[in-house]
């Protein structure tokens, strides 16, 4: 059976710290690619009070197997008390593509 690939959401405070858990999760073999996406402005509920923050969003491919490290990972490099980390299941995909992403995250 095919590793289940899983696309992993995750957002920074700022550019830098984006670009430092992506090359943290691709050095661990936790993430097959990381996209480091434009800034956008997050509005939330913290605390009881309405929250905004200008974040970096990232987009992280990896597999079902990789998910506990790659959480793990995260919380231990994010600044963040609470970081959002959420991940949604890929069930369609280019078969090569969905092939390297599992490839890439295994340990060699």
């Amino acid at each position: 059976m095919a590793e289940t690939t899983l696309l992993a959401i995750c957002n920074a405070p700022d550019e830098d710290t984006a670009r430092r858990l992506a090359e943290a999760l691709l050095e661990a073999r936790l993430a097959a690619c990381v996209n480091i996406l434009a800034p956008c402005c997050s509005i939330y509920r913290w605390q009881d009070k309405l929250e905004s923050a200008t974040e970096t969003p990232l987009l992280i491919k990896t597999t079902a197997a990789c998910y506990p490290a790659l959480e793990a990972a995260i919380r231990r490099h994010h600044p963040y008390e609470l970081p959002e980390i959420i991940a949604v299941p890929v069930t369609h995909g280019l078969p090569d593509y969905l092939a390297w992403v599992a490839s890439e995250t295994t340990p060699s």
